[in-house]
């Protein structure tokens, strides 16, 4: 066998998907199937807030040539729609479910990923606190797929 043949085979394999089948029925292998692309969540969901709530529109836009009542208005669009998309692509939970002002005990060996303390931390776990923010955990998503991860909302032109 020459090496010019065997160049010319590794192309055609590399080139054509039906080669490379083939070549890998007679070596006895089965084809790899390709890696999906990886999910882009953070792109997916700001696509989601500006589809629903034009949320990107909304913080691109320089907002000191407006009155206070002008940005109030759009805001409450903004929120809605947001909020809207929020609501049909996640579930959010709050962290703790104590209401905030409340009194609240953080147990030994608490997670500091879930729970930040915050004013004047001293000694060991259980803390004694006041609950400033509840937080919020994400418990479920269903983001929308995308068909270009770097297009979060086409350009439109009206014709």
């Amino acid at each position: 066998m020459s090496i010019g043949l065997a160049f010319k085979a590794f192309f055609k394999v590399l080139g054509d998907k039906d080669v490379a089948e083939k070549v890998s029925a007679i070596l006895g292998e089965a084809p790899k199937e390709l890696a999906a692309p990886p999910v882009d969540s953070a792109g997916q969901l700001l696509a989601a807030l500006q589809r629903e709530g034009r949320f990107i529109d909304f913080l691109q836009e320089d907002l000191a040539g407006f009155q206070d009542a002008q940005i109030g208005a759009v805001a409450r669009d903004v929120h809605g729609g947001c909020r809207k998309a929020l609501d049909q692509y996640l579930t959010i939970k709050p962290v703790m479910a104590e209401s905030e002002g409340d009194s609240v005990t953080v147990p030994e060996g608490f997670d500091p990923n879930t729970i930040r303390l915050v004013g004047k931390v001293e000694g060991d776990p259980p803390f004694d606190g006041t609950l400033r923010h509840h937080g919020w955990k994400l418990q479920a998503s269903k983001l929308p797929p995308m068909a270009n991860a770097e297009i979060l909302l086409p350009a439109e032109v009206e014709l």
